[in-house]
């Protein structure tokens, strides 16, 4: 199991910029959270998350796991829509698996080859392929990439950590531009501690 890497460097950083910040690192200790440096398996872990909870999720990838002896895009590709679907998922996601597999058998996108990309550029890479939006990219970023300065405004779990840490009724596109600079170079940092206030009870 590996997690997201950061240590005092970051932390240090974002609590020097902001005291708000600095009172969420007091509060929550060390953040951890669980990556997967593999791109591709990560990739249909995150549609397969999609609109449902963790649990559901985590049983419908073991499915997935069984039925296809592996996450790699050629034990994927070898299996059809219809075999993809009988794991649970909706015809619909189904396909966008079938469709990344594809992808990356083809050489329409290399996974391993966009690690050495910046970041916007992976996004367009990844958004480019059908199911995935610019929410799921950015994840991929944090989750798979390790990048460390990632903040996404279309997340609800960010959303509404900055709303309870800041007072915040809303997150207009203003304030979360505000915030990402200053947070930046250490935007996912920031990320992992407003999870973790928007889940705390």
């Amino acid at each position: 199991m590996e997690f997201f890497r950061y240590g005092n460097e970051e932390k240090e950083y974002l609590a020097k910029r902001d005291p708000v910040m600095k009172g969420l690192i007091e509060k929550h200790g060390h953040v951890e959270r669980e990556v997967n440096p593999d791109p591709f398996s990560a990739l249909v872990g995150s549609i397969i998350s999609q609109q449902i909870s963790t649990k559901a999720a985590e049983t419908v990838e073991g499915r997935l796991l069984e039925k296809a002896g592996g996450l790699s895009a050629r034990r994927l590709d070898e299996l059809s829509i219809q075999d993809i679907q009988q794991c649970g998922l909706s015809f619909r996601k189904a396909g966008y698996i079938k469709g990344i597999a594809e992808a990356q058998m083809s050489g329409a996108v290399d996974f391993d080859s966009l690690k050495k990309l910046p970041d916007e550029e992976i996004i367009r890479s990844l958004v480019g392929l059908k199911g995935v939006g610019r929410w799921t990219a950015e994840m991929m970023l944090i989750f798979s990439f390790g990048r460390k300065d990632v903040l996404s405004f279309d997340d609800l779990g960010i959303r509404r950590g900055l709303q309870r840490a800041y007072g915040l009724e809303e997150i207009s596109k203003d304030h979360h531009l505000r915030f990402r600079d200053l947070f930046s170079p250490y935007g996912t940092v920031a990320s992992l501690y407003l999870w973790e206030e928007a889940s705390n009870k």
